[in-house]
């Protein structure tokens, strides 16, 4: 199963996505029509400008679609799409690297070994922390228990279109569709550095400020079993990245 380039290419679609709803430009093509019924309706459900990704031809066109379902349409998760504007999978290694070095030297641990966040481990290692970030990402956007049954069948069918990987898209129906239970999303965590970058990748998805969603991160943290210090430091690097 290879989640890393469809996790990378969510990543980055996100940036565009959430520039384009905040500027109000036209989509991908620009051209009334183009997009069809699909398009026309992820425009009503994510509540911006969805339907123009889709009419272009590339996988960005179609992530932009799947990324802008999972986001959602609450104007509050504005700071998760400015986070997003650092890039894809190796931006998000550097949030974790700078949150754990700032951590470690407040704890007097400086001399510690070099955190091997996903943009610093060999190759081989690249795929399980995808999975693991794109298991937390989608964790995430079920907090709030915004994705009803269609919202799932849309995500699942722009996944399908993004990747042919029949594995990687059984996977993702079974991620959507299983109850959500931040103990189980933490078992993916087979790392302390896998820790910092899924619950980053959760702070980007979420309003803080939702209760349930706010409840959910705090839970997830004490899941994933991150120094309280650590996790107040992994937040201010995304607030940071504003």
């Amino acid at each position: 199963m290879n989640t890393r380039g469809l996790l990378d290419q969510l990543l980055k679609s996100g940036q565009d996505l959430l520039q384009n709803k905040a500027g109000g430009s036209p989509g991908a093509s620009g051209k009334p029509g183009e997009q069809g019924a699909l398009g026309d309706l992820l425009g009503k459900v994510g509540g911006g400008n969805l339907g123009g990704f889709l009419s272009g031809a590339g996988g960005g066109a179609v992530a932009a679609g799947a990324m802008g379902l999972l986001l959602g349409s609450k104007s509050a998760r504005k700071m998760g799409g400015k986070a997003l504007t650092y890039g894809g999978l190796a931006a998000l290694g550097v949030l974790a690297y700078k949150a754990y070095g700032n951590w470690q030297a407040n704890q007097g641990a400086a001399s510690q070994s070099e955190p091997k966040t996903i943009d610093r481990v060999p190759t081989a290692q690249v795929e399980q922390h995808s999975e693991a970030i794109l298991r937390a990402l989608v964790a995430a956007a079920k907090a709030d228990g915004h994705v009803d049954d269609r919202e799932r069948e849309l995500i699942e069918g722009e996944f399908t279109r993004l990747t042919g990987d029949q594995q990687l898209q059984q996977w993702l129906h079974a991620e959507l569709n299983k109850p959500l239970d931040p103990s189980d999303v933490a078992r993916a965590a087979k790392t302390p550095e896998i820790a910092a970058e899924m619950y980053i990748a959760s702070v980007m998805m979420v309003d803080e400020e939702h209760f349930m969603e706010r409840a959910y991160l705090d839970e997830l943290a004490r899941q994933l079993k991150l120094d309280p210090e650590l996790k107040v430091e992994l937040e201010t690097q995304v607030r940071q990245a504003q």
